[in-house]
């Protein structure tokens, strides 16, 4: 009994988090904030005031070492009238939650930024004021709030907003560590869609049960899962392995 639970830890969390190890080291990258890319990607175009109001959600690999299992996750608003967008997201330094401290697109310790979904039209027009309702009462925006692990972080905020506002069917990928931190210290709480359950002793070891989130076992903030709904395996450092959940 105890030799398979040993070698299905070492499947589902020890053999994929070596594998992006792996790819994560042949490649090039910076090892200090000050050497790293923090331009635009140039993924997303101007916006004008007669744009129809949008809300992204991007990620990025985060810097050094932690890339490996980890990504950066923000918020990106270009609210009606608008001619410019907005960027929402939480950092280690000085006051967590930042507005517009880099471009909307703007690569993360050099790694290109991902769209992991978006809402856009009258949708994302009806739902932006309850976006800023939850970034506004986030309840970790305190200087020396913030922890890298097991939360909160940048996920941990995102997450909060997410399932804040369940109308935009985003869900952070398995790679986000800290999004399954629970923010107001519950031990067990509604999955933000409302169709499932968490369970999470501080982050640290968390079980997600839900329609929309499948199942989720996070050990150490590592996630590996399973989803039904959008056909996938969730594996650590490797992601979200099959159909992609992105919400349009």
């Amino acid at each position: 009994m105890i030799r398979r639970m040993v070698l299905w830890l070492a499947l589902l969390y020890v053999l994929p988090v070596a594998l992006a190890a792996g790819l994560w080291l042949v490649q090039e990258r910076p090892m200090s904030w000050r050497t790293a890319n923090w331009s635009s990607a140039g993924i997303l175009q101007p916006t004008h005031a007669e744009a129809p109001a949008e809300v992204r959600v991007y990620t990025a690999r985060t810097g050094r070492y932690k890339g490996i299992v980890s990504v950066h996750s923000w918020l990106v608003i270009k609210r009606p009238g608008a001619v410019r967008y907005d960027r929402y997201e939480v950092v280690g330094w000085g006051t967590p939650v930042r507005h517009n401290s880099y471009a909307p697109d703007a690569r993360w310790y050099s790694n290109e930024p991902e769209l992991l979904g978006m809402v856009r039209g009258a949708r994302a027009q009806a739902l932006i004021p309850r976006i800023d309702q939850a970034i506004a009462t986030y309840p970790h925006d305190r200087r020396g709030t913030y922890r890298v692990w097991p939360g909160p972080n940048s996920n941990s905020f995102t997450a909060y907003v997410l399932n804040a506002v369940p109308e935009l069917g985003l869900r952070l990928p398995p790679t986000a560590i800290g999004k399954d931190f629970p923010v107001d210290g519950a031990l067990i709480a509604r999955t933000g869609d409302g169709s499932g359950l968490r369970l999470s002793l501080n982050g640290i070891v968390s079980l997600t049960l839900g329609l929309r989130d499948g199942v989720e076992l996070s050990l150490f903030g590592l996630v590996a899962g399973i989803d039904l709904l959008r056909p996938a395996i969730k594996l650590p450092g490797l992601g979200r392995l099959g159909i992609s959940p992105r919400a349009a």
